[in-house]
């Protein structure tokens, strides 16, 4: 049985004393759902205070990027080794990150390897943008990306994947519950093939993209998606509640 995920992703938004603010209008209530992982990801500058309210809680702090790289000569970057102490998820190969910064598979494949190496579990998001879905290239896109994304690496265990489609991140225009389900399968079956049956059953993949309290239940309703990172609604305490609520109710009944 997949424990169902719902992470937030804060992005480049609140100061820590908002930050603070935030978790504490929504800790009691998340804290109190039952049979849900639950994970905030705030930004780098917050990390410290926000880990010191979640504490003796069972809501979850994640990064929303790091470095592949322990130490070095990399002004302004965050190693995994700092967030090693701090968190137990980090967000790795956001569509931003690869549209505004340069990410490609081939770095997205040594975060992952970092992440594993010192025991940071790697939400890892893959997704096509609009053109490719409208090509019809989103199965190529998105074998392309997993499999890129976990190359040479022996064993994923606790690793979670996020099907984010680009054109539903930000804009309000969010996949069906089909859509997404349909590319779960998709994502379970490449892990299949490259892990092997027991890892793929054990994968927990999220959706992506325009989540909100009021489809939530499309989406958690369906076999292959087992929570959702959450952007916007992330930042709304009763709708990030609400995603969790419903999950909570639909996953473990």
């Amino acid at each position: 049985m997949r424990i169902p995920i719902i992470a937030g992703n804060w992005k480049m938004n609140t100061t820590p004393g908002e930050a603070v603010e935030l978790i504490k209008a929504m800790k009691k209530k998340l804290a109190g759902i039952q049979g849900v992982e639950k994970v905030v990801c705030p930004p780098f500058v917050s990390l410290t205070v926000v880990k010191d309210l979640l504490r003796n809680t069972s809501i979850r702090l994640g990064a929303q990027n790091m470095h592949y790289e322990r130490s070095g000569a990399y002004t302004g970057e965050v190693s995994p080794v700092m967030l090693a102490e701090l968190c137990d998820f980090v967000i790795i190969g956001h569509s931003e990150r690869r549209a505004y910064f340069g990410e490609t598979d081939q770095t997205v494949n040594k975060k992952i390897r970092a992440a594993l190496e010192l025991g940071i579990t790697p939400i890892v998001c893959v997704g096509e943008s609009l053109d490719q879905n409208e090509a019809g290239e989103t199965v190529e896109v998105i074998t392309r990306q997993v499999k890129a994304a976990f190359s040479g690496i022996k064993a994923i265990e606790g690793t979670v994947i996020a099907y984010e489609p680009i054109w539903a991140i930000g804009t309000g225009k969010a996949a069906k519950g089909e859509q997404a389900n349909a590319i779960g399968r998709l994502i379970r079956s490449l892990i299949r093939q490259l892990y092997g049956a027991e890892a793929a059953e054990n994968l927990r993949i999220q959706y992506g993209g325009s989540v909100t309290a009021s489809n939530a239940e499309e989406f958690m309703g369906q076999t292959d998606v087992d929570g959702a990172l959450v952007g916007g609604a992330s930042l709304k305490p009763a709708e990030f509640t609400g995603i969790v609520e419903h999950t909570s109710k639909l996953k473990t009944g």
